[in-house]
């Protein structure tokens, strides 16, 4: 006959479902329900299948530990406190381990933060074959808080539903709908936050995020797709982000340096990373030492802020360029002067690159009489198998400007792989299509990842929910 489980007044009990493999619990068989500290409650998720995040402090010697967590709401239902103040109260199921054995528990959700024991095991969590010594204390193996530390907590830590936000100003382009519907399936509340509608406050206590004159919530991770015409104000929202703690998949200063030419040519030359030889000048004088830098026509003149291959301009004789770079000098536009790759055939190869991998590479080649290859100047586009060295030199790339997710684009010359773009915001259709990858899996499989519940510090006003 199996012994009953016989449990002190406090036991050392798990929640693995919410990443707390170690609390104190004080066993109280004259309270109905069980409670479990919570702070900065914050419901998400449709109505159809609500959720709740918050934070929680596992250790009572150290207030600045937070555990991030999440879970299905059960109920929301009014609770009694033993001094008589009733709350209403988001209740949650998790399963409760202890001494190897497990069985599913309804929590309250509130803040215990004054009181000794994080988690109330009242009488609905007791087994029935249970029975409890009030004269007694931890009865069943004793645990320890050590199994906090960031390496042991990212072990253990379950998955989790993910608040995320994708700064995005076109909701229903390919890349934005397959981010919600990749994140959605994979149990995740994914919002489009048009990236014009938010605005800041900026101050020392409390600098926030607004959007159509709510504050924003506190999100597990922002997707930046901002787009090159408001990189400016795009990546300010994406700094505010990073002001207020929140994780961004690509950080406002790979975004910055990666959209001026100018800039991302110092930054791969800075890393010895290869790349078409590249001027760049500001007087109408220097024109012809531009040209001896680059060496003889063709070449391309390509503005500084140019994308999807519009603002680049292959001038076919010595003649051609100096009209070229004539007539950008008087539009008052800023432009470099690159080598023009014969050897590359029109052809380029497009790199996707996540947190340090290559997930996909496809093949652009271009339209017939066309030099450019992108697929929006009518390019076509196949998966093709990359060197050891390409595969390199593209997570290079990618690490210099610090971005999590970047398409990293290459020419095959004589000499070596050579960096032509790092993209900041990548396109998913024609690499998914061309490669049959299914690349926003891979995507969300790194943010989950990262997102796993690890101490956090604690945090201020500026992470509490809108």
């Amino acid at each position: 006959m199996t012994e009953p489980l016989r449990l002190g007044w406090e036991e050392w009990v798990a929640l693995p479902d919410l990443g707390l493999p170690a609390l104190k619990a004080k066993v109280d068989t004259g309270a109905k329900t069980s409670a479990l500290h919570a702070f900065e409650i914050e419901p998400f998720g449709p109505a159809s299948n609500p959720k709740v995040r918050f934070l929680m402090y596992p250790v009572p010697q150290k207030p600045d530990l937070a555990i991030a967590c999440s879970a299905p709401v059960v109920d929301r239902r009014e609770v009694t406190s033993s001094n008589g103040e009733a709350e209403l109260r988001y209740v949650i199921e998790s399963k409760l381990q202890l001494d190897g054995r497990s069985w599913p528990v309804e929590l309250t959700l509130t803040d215990r933060g004054s009181m000794q024991y994080r988690m109330l095991i009242g009488r609905q969590g007791i087994p029935e074959d249970a029975v409890v010594a009030p004269q007694d204390s931890f009865c069943q193996p004793e645990l320890t808080y050590d199994v906090y530390s960031s390496a042991k907590v990212r072990e253990v830590a379950p998955d989790r539903s993910l608040r995320i936000a994708v700064l995005s100003r076109e909701p229903d382009t390919y890349s934005t709908r397959r981010l919600v519907e990749e994140g959605e399936k994979r149990g995740h509340t994914v919002e489009v936050i048009d990236t014009l509608r938010c605005y800041m406050t900026l101050n020392a206590m409390a600098p926030d995020i607004y959007y159509d004159g709510k504050r924003l919530p506190r999100y597990d991770a922002v997707i930046p797709r901002v787009g090159a015409s408001i990189t400016p104000y795009g990546t300010a929202i994406v700094r505010q982000f990073e002001t207020i703690g929140t994780w961004c998949l690509n950080g406002s200063a790979g975004i910055t340096a990666s959209r001026d030419k100018l800039h991302a040519h110092q930054v791969l030359a800075r890393q010895k990373i290869g790349m078409p030889v590249t001027a760049f000048a500001s007087s109408p004088k220097d024109t012809a030492n531009l040209m001896n830098i680059v060496g003889s026509a063709p070449v391309i003149v390509k503005l500084l802020e140019s994308t999807q291959g519009k603002g680049v301009v292959l001038a076919e004789t010595k003649k051609a360029a100096e009209s070229v770079i004539s007539a950008f000098r008087g539009l008052k536009a800023n432009f470099l002067v690159q080598q023009f790759v014969k050897e590359a055939n029109g052809e380029d190869i497009r790199c996707i690159v996540m947190g340090g991998r290559v997930e996909a590479s496809i093949k652009r080649s271009a339209a017939a009489g066309e030099f450019r290859s992108n697929l929006h100047m009518g390019g076509t586009a196949s998966a093709v198998r990359i060197t050891k060295t390409e595969r390199e030199t593209a997570i290079r790339a990618a690490r210099a400007f610090g971005l999590g997710l970047a398409g990293v684009d290459l020419l095959r010359s004589d000499d070596g792989p050579k960096v032509l773009e790092v993209n900041s915001s990548p396109g998913f259709e024609g690499a998914e299509t061309a490669s049959g990858k299914n690349l926003c899996a891979a995507l969300y499989d790194m943010i989950e990842k990262r997102a796993r519940p690890a101490p956090a510090r604690k945090r201020g006003r500026s992470g509490q929910s809108g």
